[in-house]
């Protein structure tokens, strides 16, 4: 690290110090993972299968699910094996690493919904203007942007997490490591470092939440135009997208836009942003799309064609 640091290795409390209930730990969260491989991955690959499914729309939602692979993947599988570990243990880079790509596919995410939500604006609002606004070229460069930004705010969260000396205790009341609980290994004051994080993230999820928003103002006040089938498949779109944002935003808002302490309670709701809102994101968006479902029963069927050859 930057600065000086007598910490070599993170040793974590987890969920439980009971052998017993960490064992069902381990396999409820081996399942749950799992279930968001097959799930995500699934959606990925209908989507990339699919010829009817090659709008922005789609082309985000795969996006999306790829990024909800990753970010699972960050503190599922570490989760899965300590839990069957007597010791709970991570190097000092390896958790700095961790943090690193937790914020990376965090941040990523945020601004894929905002991006999902602008184009759900455009396709409602102004339809004529659709094909020439959401062409290849500017999906590319938005997607490109949002990987940009994910980017941008992990670095941000790293350095400044990477360039405190930290003393001890070498123990974190956590699953895996996040700034705010290795914010309490520091030796120095960190009064102006925890600003900073929750000036980086808070920005991020106050901006994008505005956006979004704004987005869906605009379109609920657009729909009193419309024809009441309009209506219906506009709400059906524009309520799956609500339910995976307020799945995703509202814990992460509960554990990063507030001053940089760690509750007991902040395991359970990490839960939700890294494991739960992944787990559901392909049943609340995707398999109730009837698009969706009928590109997955032609990849079934192509499937199932193979098989008998």
């Amino acid at each position: 690290m930057a600065a000086t640091s007598n910490v070599t290795e993170i040793i974590f409390l987890g969920f439980s110090q009971n052998r017993d209930a960490q064992k069902v730990i381990s396999g409820l969260f081996l399942l749950l993972y799992v279930a968001v491989l097959l799930g995500n991955g699934l959606i990925v690959v209908t989507i990339m299968a699919g010829k009817g499914l090659a709008s922005p729309m789609y082309l985000f939602l795969s996006y999306l699910s790829f990024v909800e692979i990753c970010y699972c993947s960050v503190t599922a599988p570490k989760l899965i094996l300590d839990s069957l570990m007597e010791r709970k243990v991570v190097s000092l880079k390896g958790c700095i690493t961790q943090i690193f790509f937790l914020h990376f596919f965090g941040g990523t995410e945020i601004f894929l919904l905002t991006l999902m939500a602008y184009d759900r604006y455009v396709a409602i609002c102004k339809p004529l203007h659709y094909t020439v606004v959401m062409n290849r070229r500017a999906c590319g460069l938005l997607v490109g942007a949002a990987w940009g930004g994910g980017l941008l705010h992990s670095v941000g969260q790293t350095f400044l997490i990477f360039q405190l000396p930290l003393c001890g205790p070498k123990v974190l009341d956590h699953y895996f490591c996040d700034v705010h609980p290795v914010l309490k290994l520091a030796c120095s004051d960190t009064f102006l470092v925890s600003l900073l994080i929750i000036a980086n993230g808070g920005c991020i999820s106050v901006v994008s939440f505005m956006g979004l928003l704004a987005s869906y103002v605009v379109i609920l006040c657009s729909l009193r135009t419309q024809t009441s089938e309009s209506r219906r498949k506009a709400l059906s779109t524009c309520a799956s997208h609500l339910a995976v944002v307020a799945l995703f935003f509202i814990p992460c808002s509960f554990v990063y836009m507030r001053p940089c302490v760690t509750l007991p309670a902040d395991k359970i709701v990490a839960v939700f942003y890294t494991v739960v809102t992944p787990l559901l994101n392909p049943v609340i968006y995707s398999f109730r799309n009837a698009e969706v479902k009928n590109a997955l029963r032609r990849l079934m069927g192509r499937k199932g064609c193979w098989e008998e050859k």
